[in-house]
């Protein structure tokens, strides 16, 4: 079933007041929402609802695309987004409404919904749609898509720092718990006794006696293993098991059987799919999430393309895809490409482009001066990285599985080009306001000067003072 038509701006209705009646339709986001093509977003985006009879119609495109906007806008989480939309009658006015709204018109968890029907095509319809409200409004022209800058950086997971003491009680916790569900008699459930161990196996680590402290890891893996086989054993003769009880018995065993040394740990038991990643940062040297690639203009400090990379791979390996998401993205081709030194080797992945290393040779002082630009202009991408981890919400994912950091990293671009385009409109509201005062002094001005006579003491004329004015 389609989405839902929002509602005519025609209608009038006696008891309840026109939003565009009580708001400042100066405001920059009334400014940004009458900007935005949401026809065409709906139509590209109407492709991913599948036809039914029955069943209540979708909500409008305009007003869940425009509560993701907003959310990655003002770094909301899905609740506080809800809340604050009710208050906010900008924000209504954003999506689509046109009256007042008292109460909220979806369930935070829509919003949960929504992000798996669209996918991550759908999340770069979004960020496509940003990018021709900056060509439409003058903020990015198509030879600022042409040379680009790319670089890479950790978009960390909801999850506490990974300890084996912690891991180890967690896998134990959840299996007795589904046993006492399924009604699986265990032999011992070792609960308490692994709390104890965990405890001092942190105090043993604190202290820094870690001989002591691998000798309690060694008991409590002893614990967990015992618990493993025994479900094992009670459960042999079953035709199927959960898929609950399945996953966190796989997990257990992963965790069981990984060493210090293999790359591919486990970190997390409600997020398997976090990789430990170090960026040689001396506050902090490991982070534990996965990596993201963004593309930004080199001239205008605006997003056009982002990407989750699963698996850890090298900077080099990446910038194919970036590239090709940028382009199809905007639809130009790009010429050069802005990248730091750990993209080396990556310069003939794509011909068409030129990739600008730093300490590369150049052919002439001509080439020389543009790769220097370009060079000087690819620190941008790195505060805008660093907005988007303050302002915004790449700081920490909190959506689930490698769908959600996808959907995530994509909407995040999305926010910081809505407060690009935010902060253009307000500038250029306070300019014409400036210019706007200054042309009415000068009528003023004029019209005082209309009225004297030539005066000799300032020694100029008349007509040289009004076209002055």
């Amino acid at each position: 079933m389609k989405p839902r038509a929002p509602e005519s701006q025609n209608n009038d209705d006696l008891f309840r007041s026109r939003l565009e009646n009580i708001i400042s339709l100066r405001h920059p986001l009334v400014k940004l929402s009458e900007q935005i093509n949401w026809e065409a977003l709906d139509n590209n985006l109407s492709q991913y609802y599948e036809p039914a009879v029955v069943g209540q119609p979708p909500k409008s495109t305009r007003l869940m695309a425009g509560m993701l906007y907003l959310k990655h806008t003002y770094g909301l989480s899905d609740e506080e987004l809800v809340e604050r939309w009710v208050e906010s009658p900008y924000m209504q006015f954003f999506c689509g409404e046109v009256f007042f709204q008292h109460e909220a018109p979806i369930h935070p968890t829509s919003l949960t919904r929504y992000r798996h029907r669209i996918g991550s095509l759908g999340m770069n319809e979004l960020l496509k749609a940003t990018i021709d409200v900056a060509l439409r409004q003058g903020v990015l022209e198509e030879k600022d898509l042409k040379d680009v800058i790319v670089d890479t950086t950790v978009m960390e997971k909801a999850v506490t720092f990974p300890t084996d003491s912690k891991l180890l009680l967690k896998a134990l916790n959840r299996l007795t718990h589904d046993a006492s569900e399924l009604s699986i008699p265990l032999r011992q459930s070792y609960r308490r006794v692994a709390k104890k161990l965990a405890m001092q196996s942190g105090r043993y680590a604190h202290a820094r006696q870690f001989k002591r402290m691998r000798r309690v890891l060694n008991k409590l893996k002893a614990r967990v293993g015992r618990v493993v086989r025994d479900i094992e054993r009670k459960t042999s003769d079953w035709s199927s098991l959960p898929d609950r009880l399945t996953t966190n018995l796989s997990l257990a065993k992963r965790l069981l059987n990984q060493k210090p040394g293999d790359k591919n740990k486990l970190y997390s038991l409600h997020a398997p799919e976090v990789e430990c990643i170090s960026k040689g940062k001396a506050h902090k040297r490991y982070e534990f999430g996965v990596k993201v690639g963004f593309v930004a203009s080199a001239n205008k400090p605006f997003l056009l393309a982002a990407n989750c990379f699963v698996g850890n791979p090298y900077d080099g390996h990446t910038l194919v895809w970036s590239l090709a998401r940028a382009k199809r993205n905007t639809g130009v081709p790009i010429e050069r490409a802005g990248v730091d030194k750990g993209y080396r080797g990556s310069q003939h992945d794509w011909p068409d482009c030129e990739i600008v290393i730093p300490g590369q040779r150049s052919k002439d002082e001509q080439h020389k001066k543009q790769r220097h630009k370009l060079i000087k202009r690819r620190s941008v991408i790195e505060a805008l990285i660093g907005h988007m981890k303050n302002d915004g919400l790449l700081n920490k994912n909190w959506l689930k599985g490698t769908h959600g950091d996808a959907y995530h990293a994509i909407l995040c671009a999305d926010g910081m080009n809505m407060r690009q385009l935010l902060r253009a409109i307000e500038a250029f509201l306070k300019i014409k306001l400036s210019f706007g005062l200054i042309s009415l002094f000068m009528k003023k001005f004029s019209r005082l000067l209309s009225g004297w006579e030539l005066t000799n003491n300032f020694g100029i004329s008349q007509k040289k003072l009004q076209a002055f004015c």
